[in-house]
């Protein structure tokens, strides 16, 4: 255990602890085949080029990091606070030997970036936000990484604002995840039950006008918000905006 760890990060880090090895498959299972689709339209927000140095913060298995490898050829920092998972990535990466060229994993917080500032050309991170004790102050630290005029982009759970599709997610998320998860291994019915009200719970504190704020108050005002699987899952993006030489 981590003992400088809050409790919520200390539960996110136990929470992850046994999922590595079948990370990508169920978390296709859980989203109905939505994951990966969400993912990619995360990979096709940052616009990078082979050039470019981007930071995935929350790599988990290295999904994200490799996507982006292979999509633009950029080289790629993927980062977690978990080395349960990370130890998954650095799986993929040692069964696919043209990764390791451009992918480097670290083993970091997002609230204390190893990194100098303006580091990266683009970052990304994928439901992060949820398990940092500090989401504006988090943001800070990601933006801080970034380049000016460079991209930050995102991958969240929603919320389906529709009554009936609300009410059918709800179902879902609180009788169904646990269920599916539970026919794989106590962890996947541990993260079943968490995810429903994890997901309410950010979403009540950070509608739509706050995460608009969030990232502007970061220095990254959003330049797009695309709510996916009628809301089930958000992307969105930004670019940081110049340095003030005022």
């Amino acid at each position: 255990m981590n003992l400088l760890a809050s409790p919520r990060k200390q539960h996110a880090l136990d929470l992850f602890l046994g999922l590595p090895d079948r990370y990508h498959r169920m978390g296709a299972v859980l989203s109905f085949g939505q994951d990966p689709r969400w993912r990619r339209a995360l990979v096709a927000s940052v616009e990078a080029s082979p050039d470019d140095r981007v930071l995935d913060v929350a790599t988990g298995t290295g999904l994200v990091a490799e996507a982006l490898v292979r999509r633009y050829g950029c080289s790629v920092v993927g980062l977690d606070q978990s080395e349960a998972m990370l130890a998954g990535a650095r799986h993929r990466v040692a069964a696919r030997p043209e990764l390791g060229r451009r992918l480097e994993l670290v083993h970091a917080e997002a609230e204390e970036l190893p990194f100098e500032d303006a580091s990266f050309d683009a970052v990304t991170f994928t439901y992060l936000l949820r398990y940092v004790d500090d989401p504006a102050a988090t943001m800070r630290e990601l933006a801080r990484v970034l380049k000016p005029g460079g991209r930050m982009a995102s991958l969240e759970f929603g919320v389906p604002r529709s009554p009936l599709l609300h009410a059918l997610w709800q179902a879902y998320t609180r009788l169904g995840l646990p269920a599916i998860g539970r026919l794989a291994s106590r962890e996947w019915y541990d993260v079943g039950r968490f995810l429903g009200p994890s997901i309410s719970a950010f979403d009540e504190r950070h509608p739509e006008p706050a995460l608009r704020s969030l990232w502007a108050d970061a220095g990254v005002p959003l330049r797009g918000l695309r709510r996916m699987s009628f809301g089930a899952g958000v992307v969105l993006w930004g670019v940081r905006e110049p340095a003030d030489v005022s």
